[in-house]
């Protein structure tokens, strides 16, 4: 039985084909795109549960483009899978909505552990009761995948909505950096704390006022 279709977006064929091999054994469906034109056709015609996608793609468009055309279409998890390892790629991947981001060389047991980390923390969440924050003036909708500002629908990274969810679920608590890890990214995750700040910052550009969240410098966060 397939656990579901990751689309790899890789031009090396090497790395492609051993990346499919690992994760077919695993019950993966998986399905290959060149570059970003492949990748975006086949998005639209197979929507797959999640994406594996190299920055370093040929043609115009690079997978940091990429991902911010596919985050601008839905929330499907994707994982930068990349030579590249300054820390401005790594920040930059992740304030475009990347769920994780992962180096060559790799091990392809850790990349799938990893895949099946992400699709765990994100599509495999179950769905709370709907929640409102900040007075009301923000609703969040686990079962539609909604989050609003008053009546106007907000478009999160799933990266973001889990963050969002973790301090709600907290609200009045000061969380720490590592707290918030482990609530939103999960306890395997082993990333820079600093991401959370980057998030936190991209939900304070896209909610605005409506978001009653505090800094506690020094230690992290508390909503209202």
């Amino acid at each position: 039985m397939t656990t579901g279709t990751v689309l790899v977006v890789e031009d090396d064929e090497n790395i492609a084909g051993l990346v499919s091999l690992y994760l077919e054994r695993e019950g993966f469906r998986v399905v290959k795109a060149r570059n970003a034109d492949d990748a975006l056709r086949l998005s639209s015609s197979d929507p797959p549960r999640l994406v594996l996608l190299d920055i370093g793609l040929p043609g115009a468009t690079d997978g940091l483009a990429l991902c911010q055309r596919l985050r601008a279409t839905g929330a499907t998890p994707v994982i930068f899978l990349t030579a590249r390892n300054d820390e401005i790629d790594r920040v930059l991947g992740l304030e475009l909505g990347a769920d994780d981001y992962v180096t060559k060389p790799f091990s392809p047991r850790e990349l799938v552990a990893r895949v099946k980390a992400v699709l765990r923390r994100t599509v495999d969440q179950p769905a709370p009761a709907t929640l409102q924050l900040s007075g009301g003036a923000i609703r969040v909708d686990p079962a539609r995948c909604e989050v609003r500002v008053g009546h106007e629908p907000v478009e999160l990274t799933t990266r973001e909505y889990n963050l969002l969810l973790a301090l709600a679920r907290h609200a009045g608590i000061v969380l720490s950096r590592r707290q918030l890890l482990e609530l939103a990214w999960g306890a395997d995750w082993y990333g820079d704390e600093r991401t959370v700040d980057v998030h936190v910052a991209q939900l304070r550009r896209k909610l605005g006022d409506a978001l009653d969240l505090v800094t506690v410098r020094g230690f992290g966060y508390r909503l209202g």
